[in-house]
């Protein structure tokens, strides 16, 4: 099994494990409260994480491109916006449907990375990603049915715009983490992956905490309070972006987006044990087709 599949399926798990977590402090941060302890409490996490892959490897910090800093800062920028939009989708949904919407990502990150990047997938990878679109589509509807006009009803609702705008953004920066490991000089991936998530997450708390200072300075009083819940959200953050970081300088960047949909099974987990939401009986089917839409990127992709 290629090493980029299990690293991906665990940077899902601690994504939505995260998400979860933000999700309950909703109740005790606004947006961009909950948003900016990722940051906040994940960056000294990560760069834990590179000083281990130093000593472990002994070797010094690697040289690195002048663009790092310019794709870096773009990144964690699209991310912020992601993050903040998928938190803003949640309030107008549940946990399970706003994160559905926000999983289109995968079919916007395979255009963007055709786009940008020029990867090519394989024709069963593209069908797996329709087939968990599908199943994403049949989570949002709740029991709306799927006929044309009911998926355009779905699709103009707050929660969809938010979920899918977030999906763009996340999907965009999928591609600009892989055009910033590119400008780090050093043979192991893991050691590229930490340096590009070190520099974007301490460069991403500087940017959101100096908005936050400026126009809500109560929120940053609230996120060093509530620094117990936070602290987890920092480290299965950078937890789960290590992951991530790692599996889009593995290989293309779609087919990690693709099969980081297996993230809407821990969803409905999550939604259902750790939240305490009710789930439809149309979950189920999206559910499975979504699982299924995972196994053909997963094959499609050997």
């Amino acid at each position: 099994m290629p090493l980029w599949i299990p690293v991906t399926v665990l940077a899902a798990l601690f994504q939505c494990w995260r998400t979860a977590m933000q999700q309950k402090l909703r109740g005790l941060l606004s947006v961009n409260g909950a948003a900016f302890i990722r940051f906040l409490y994940g960056g000294p996490v990560a760069v834990v994480f590179l000083l281990l892959t130093l000593a472990v490897t002994r070797r010094a910090l690697p040289p690195v491109g002048p663009l790092l800093f310019v794709y870096a800062a773009a990144g964690g920028l699209m991310q912020i916006l992601g993050t903040n939009l998928l938190i803003m989708a949640f309030g107008f949904r549940n946990f399970a449907v706003g994160s559905a919407y926000a999983k289109t990502e995968a079919m916007q990150t395979g255009l963007i990375a055709l786009v940008v990047l020029h990867e090519q997938l394989q024709p069963l990878a593209w069908a797996g990603i329709g087939v968990g679109l599908t199943g994403v589509l049949t989570l949002s509807l709740a029991g709306r049915g799927l006929r044309g006009w009911d998926i355009l009803a779905a699709t103009v609702q707050p929660a969809a715009l938010c979920g899918l705008g977030a999906g763009f953004f996340l999907g965009g920066t999928g591609v600009l983490i892989k055009l910033a490991s590119h400008q780090v000089h050093a043979p192991e991936v893991l050691l590229r992956a930490l340096t590009v998530l070190v520099c974007m997450t301490l460069m991403q708390t500087v940017m959101q905490g100096a908005w936050l200072a400026w126009r809500a300075p109560e929120e940053l009083r609230k996120a060093l309070v509530h620094w117990r819940s936070a602290a987890w959200v920092g480290l299965l953050s950078a937890s789960g972006s290590a992951c991530w970081f790692t599996g889009f300088t593995l290989t293309d960047v779609a087919l990690v987006r693709a099969l980081g949909q297996i993230e809407v099974v821990f969803t409905l987990g999550f939604s259902r044990f750790y939240l305490k939401e009710r789930l439809r009986r149309g979950d189920v089917a999206g559910l499975l087709l979504v699982v299924v839409g995972v196994v053909m990127v997963a094959f499609g992709s050997a």
